[in-house]
């Protein structure tokens, strides 16, 4: 029986699977997207909605329990001061892991994972309807003067 034994081992030792979570945890945190297995981001949520929880916390002791697993300051630094306010409002869930298709060499089903607030906070940034429009245009007008001509 599994009484109490959560997670999945991924065929792994148990100080290989947790440094593989290390370093998915940072990739996250640094390029707030990644692509993997879909076991292996199912399992990642676990441990990002964890290092989000300790970055709305805010305090030393959090920064600390946060670079003890990520192992850089720079990640910390972001997951502190960029990733965890965009959440402040929100009690849970700030991964989303989408299906993505399968890997080409051994048909592994593939998924995206990334954080939540990602989306909108990309739109905020930069406005595409402009640079859209103008790209419309540009494209128009060498018909227009065919027609013409």
């Amino acid at each position: 029986m599994r009484h109490q034994n959560q997670g999945r081992k991924l065929n792994r030792s148990s100080a290989h699977r947790k440094a593989l979570f290390k370093n998915l945890v940072l990739s996250l945190i640094k390029h707030e997207r990644i692509k993997t297995t879909d076991a292996k981001a199912k399992e990642l949520r676990r441990f990002a909605d964890r290092m989000v929880t300790l970055g709305k916390r805010g305090d030393l002791a959090a920064r600390r329990l946060a670079f003890d697993f990520v192992q850089s300051h720079d990640a910390v630094k972001k997951l502190f001061d960029e990733i965890a306010p965009r959440f402040k409002d929100r009690a849970g869930g700030y991964t989303r892991v989408v299906k993505f298709g399968v890997r080409r060499g051994d048909a592994a089903p593939l998924s995206i994972i990334e954080f939540t607030g990602l989306s909108e906070a990309a739109e905020a940034k930069k406005p595409r309807k402009k640079k859209a429009a103008r790209r419309d245009a540009q494209r128009a007008e060498p018909r227009q003067r065919a027609a013409v001509g």
